[in-house]
């Protein structure tokens, strides 16, 4: 057992009565408003297996996670990282002040030091852009259309009108390549039947030319009511497909507002995303639920 001096033990002291305030401030900030510069720097201090220090594998036993899926992460690159999103995604408990508290439980005051600053510094700016959304005047569709929109953003897509209003979605369809064959089934099957949904297909609908995850961004979060994950093992390997998915649960944690629904039309070798594993999934693969399969996908996007 590591013995402290009587100075460090004051200032270990003095750190964990500063932690009990910073963790009653920061309970109810999400762990999105930490940057990559946070995440990082966590990542140095934690990832490395030790046995003088606390390292990823007890702040996961602290979040939660079970043996058999901390074995997993162990093959992950940057299983610090991965905890942190799939943390995010699947329980309420995941914010700023509880994972500080996470930290002071295994005994890593010293990190907590170094990204006390850091952590503030983007605390601040997370409160501030949230006051700057409160402070945007209400506006009906159609008024807010009217505002003159940036070059980059006004034209993304096909349906795009640059003099009025932007094109709308039902859902944005998150997929790889080798899976398009099966995204023009689903646009046979949802688009040109009675459903008469309407789909955006990346390489279908969004014009050449301009920043990928600038339009990404923008048709997830402002342009489509739900998004449609299609799963395969090709999936999991893009990273396209990776940065819609986890941006798409950023926005809203948990999936309660921008619903996901995840898609698997195929027998898979790879696990199945654990980041989605807490979401109703729509199999394809099942010979006895294929008949009501796209009546219940219509329906899920149908929603308001």
């Amino acid at each position: 057992m590591l013995k402290y001096s009587q100075k460090e033990t004051h200032f270990r002291n003095n750190m964990a009565a500063c932690l009990t305030t910073v963790v009653e401030d920061l309970s109810t900030v999400p762990l999105v408003a930490l940057n990559m510069t946070v995440r990082r720097t966590l990542s140095l201090y934690l990832n490395p297996r030790t046995v003088v220090a606390a390292d990823w594998t007890m702040v996961a036993e602290a979040m939660g996670f079970s043996y058999l899926e901390i074995i997993n992460y162990q093959q992950v690159p940057n299983p610090t990282e991965r905890l942190l999103v799939d943390w995010q995604a699947c329980s309420s408990e995941a914010s700023v002040g509880k994972l500080l508290s996470i930290l002071e439980e295994v005994e890593r005051n010293d990190v907590v030091e170094e990204l006390r600053p850091l952590i503030d510094d983007d605390v601040r700016k997370y409160h501030e852009s949230l006051k700057k959304r409160a402070l945007r005047p209400l506006q009906v569709p159609e008024v807010d259309s009217c505002i003159p929109r940036t070059p980059e953003l006004s034209g993304l897509t096909l349906g795009d009108d640059p003099e009025g209003s932007p094109e709308l979605f039902d859902a944005f369809i998150c997929y790889c390549k080798s899976d398009i064959k099966f995204v023009h089934e689903m646009i046979r099957e949802l688009e040109q039947t009675n459903y008469r949904l309407k789909l955006c297909v990346f390489d279908r609908n969004v014009l050449p030319g301009s920043c990928v995850w600038t339009i990404t961004g923008e048709l997830i979060e402002k342009r489509c009511k739900r998004m449609v994950v299609v799963i395969s093992d090709e999936y999991i390997e893009s990273e396209a497909c990776d940065f819609q998915t986890k941006f798409a649960l950023s926005l809203s944690p948990g999936a309660r507002n921008k619903r996901l629904i995840p898609v698997v039309y195929k027998s898979m070798i790879k696990e199945f995303p654990r980041i989605l594993r807490f979401l109703t999934v729509c199999d394809y693969t099942n010979p006895y639920t294929q008949t009501w399969f796209w009546d219940r996908l219509a329906k899920a996007l149908s929603l308001p």
